[in-house]
This record gives C-alpha cells, sequence and structure tokens, in this order.
C-alpha cells in the first residue's frame, strides 16, 4: 500500500507545481501587463519599450521581493491530512486559472490574487470545514490588533484599492495646480519620471504577484514533510520569476486596452499620479506580507486620476464593471471551488 500511497502523492506534487507554473504565466498576462497600460497609452514609451521594462523589472521583483506573501498565502488554511492538503492546492490553482482566463477573454481586469485565495478558502472549507481556515479575526480583535491570514488579505485588499484612488485623486489635484502654467515642455519630464513609476510599480507588482505561486509550490513540496515550510527554493523563485516575465509580453495586450483607453485618455500627466501611488499601493502591501490585486490597485488609480480630471470624462460604466469583478471573485471562485473539491475528492481517494 506504500508504494502506490506514495506514487499518487507524488503525482500530486507533480501537477500542482506544474498548475502553479501555469498560473504564473496567466498571471503575467492578467496582472503584470496591466502596469504598462497608462505608462503606453500616455505614450511615454512604445509598446516594445513599454512591454519590455514591465517584464525586466517584474522578473527583478520575483527574484528580489522576499518571502513575505508566500507565507502568508501558506498560512491561510491547514489541514491534517497531506492529500486534502494537496488536492485543496490542486483545486484552488484550477478555479484560479480558470478565473484568470474567462476575465482575460473578456478583457475584465480582475484579480488573480483574490481567486486563488477563495480558491484556497473554497477547497479548504469544502475538505474539512470552517475551523481549518485562518480567518485571523480573533487576533485583530485581541489587544494587539495583530493583522493575519483572512483578516489581513481583506484589510489590505479594502487599503490598497483605497490608496489607489484617494491617492491619485490627490496627487493630480496637486499636479493640475502645480503644473498649471507649465509649458508643454514638461511632458518630458514627465516622460522620465513615468519610466521611474513604471519601474517601481513593475518591480513590486512581480515581488507581490510572485509570492502566492511560490506559497503554493512549497507547500505541496514540504506537505509529507515534517519540517514544514522554512524557505522557497531557489528554483521555484526562478521559475516563477521567468514565467511571469513571459506572461506579461505575451498576452496582456487586451486588459491595457482597458486599462488604457477605456476610461478616460490618459496624458504623461495622468500616467505619472496613476502610477506613483499604484507602486506605493503595492509596495505598502508586499512589506506587510498581504497578497494583494496590481490589477485592482492600478484601476481605482487610473479612476481617481480620472475623478480629479474631469468626472464627465471618465467612462464610469467601464468602471463599475471593474468593480463588479472586485466584488464577485472572491465569492464565485469560493463556490467554485467548494463544489469543484467535492466533485474531484471521491476520484482521487480523499
Amino acid at each position: 500500500m506504500q508504494g502506490p500511497f506514495v506514487s499518487r502523492i507524488m503525482l500530486l506534487e507533480i501537477l500542482i507545481v506544474l498548475l502553479a507554473l501555469a498560473f504564473t504565466f496567466t498571471n503575467g498576462f492578467q496582472d503584470a501587463s496591466s502596469i504598462g497600460a497608462t505608462f503606453i497609452a500616455s505614450r511615454s514609451a512604445t509598446p516594445k519599450e513599454g512591454m519590455l521594462l514591465v517584464a525586466c523589472m517584474s522578473f527583478l521583483g520575483a527574484m528580489l521581493g522576499g518571502s513575505a506573501v508566500a507565507f502568508t498565502l501558506a498560512g491561510l488554511v491547514t489541514l491534517s491530512s497531506t492529500e486534502e492538503t494537496l488536492l485543496v492546492l490542486m483545486v484552488a490553482l484550477l478555479t484560479a486559472s480558470s478565473w484568470n482566463i474567462a476575465a482575460w477573454k473578456f478583457a475584465l481586469p480582475s484579480s488573480s490574487t483574490h481567486s486563488l485565495v477563495g480558491g484556497l478558502i473554497g477547497a479548504g472549507i469544502s475538505a474539512a470545514g470552517t475551523g481549518n481556515v485562518n480567518w485571523g479575526f480573533g487576533a485583530f480583535l485581541s489587544p494587539t490588533h495583530e493583522l493575519t491570514g483572512v483578516t489581513l488579505v481583506l484589510f489590505f485588499f479594502v487599503a490598497s484599492v483605497m490608496i489607489g484612488f484617494f491617492g491619485s485623486y490627490a496627487m493630480h489635484r496637486i499636479t493640475s495646480i502645480a503644473l498649471r502654467n507649465a509649458q508643454k515642455t514638461v511632458n518630458k519630464t514627465l516622460i522620465r519620471l513615468n519610466w521611474i513609476a513604471a519601474a517601481a510599480m513593475a518591480f513590486f507588482n512581480g515581488a507581490n504577484d510572485t509570492q502566492k505561486q511560490m506559497g503554493i509550490i512549497a507547500l505541496a513540496l514540504v506537505a509529507a514533510s515534517p519540517e514544514g515550510l522554512t524557505g522557497i527554493p531557489f528554483w521555484v523563485r526562478l521559475a516563477c520569476a521567468v514565467l511571469l516575465a513571459a506572461g506579461t509580453i505575451s498576452g496582456g495586450w487586451r486588459i491595457m486596452n482597458t486599462l488604457g483607453n477605456r476610461i478616460f485618455k490618459i496624458s504623461p500627466v495622468h500616467s505619472f499620479d496613476s502610477q506613483f501611488f499604484s507602486a506605493a499601493s503595492l509596495g505598502i502591501s508586499t512589506l506587510a506580507g498581504a497578497p494583494v490585486s496590481s490589477n485592482q490597485v492600478i484601476s481605482m488609480s487610473v479612476l481617481g486620476v480620472g475623478a480629479a480630471e474631469n468626472p464627465k470624462k471618465v467612462r464610469w460604466t467601464t468602471g463599475k464593471h471593474i468593480l463588479i469583478a472586485m466584488a464577485s471573485t472572491f465569492v464565485v471562485t469560493m463556490a467554485i471551488a467548494a463544489l469543484l473539491y467535492r466533485i474531484l475528492a471521491p476520484f482521487m481517494g480523499v
């Protein structure tokens, strides 16, 4: 019996690693491509220049961005059975990858981050009930008000988009006043600043995005090991970095068009104001170990700049669709993952 058990575990681990790497690629065109949207739409860079910059900085962010987010994701669900753990991870990845592809098909900048978190929670509840999910409510209500687990994710889900919207709104009001008498040559300076802001935003995007997949792979690799999760193997970090960069270059043009053209017309000053607070929001969240959605942060920052410029010129219908996608991601992916786990568990012998 031991032989078949080990073989089944190894097969599940290999499948999870492959799914996580595939998800990283889809994450590249779903999330990382949004980084270049305003940068390129404002004509601060050509599409080729912009996407190469985003891909390179996302790669560096993935390699140098630490592991705090990975450990947060790894601690969301705790299961006693190795096979349950592996099946939950597989279902979460299948759910999140399907959500990414569906959102890409309809050109909506949805959240691959929250689809993965929703998939983990939904499958975890289906496997062993709500008690095995690290909700974090008790720690938050304690005297120390510690942010952990799902509470940490939800807190930064709200905080990151609020920073993106209101920060960019305020930033654009300030720059509009400061540049009201400026000559058109100021655009040259703004374009240079856009390159810096886009590079910073891509770096933090890469750092935050790939850590989610790193955490999943590390969990799968140590699921049958008593030592637990002690670090992210170098080959895992490198593979995720390469695939995120490849996905960024290959498939993000549809979502880029939504953010760069369908909300309102972007100029270099709009791009800079949006990118500045998007980078700040992503950086703060990454340092806090919170998995957030770069798509949602960037979308809200673009809406914030547009609202500050002229609310009448903003295509709020597109913004409404983005907000609906944001709000529905958690619930829908939790339900899909819970159902999928129930379907697959009997066939996997769990």
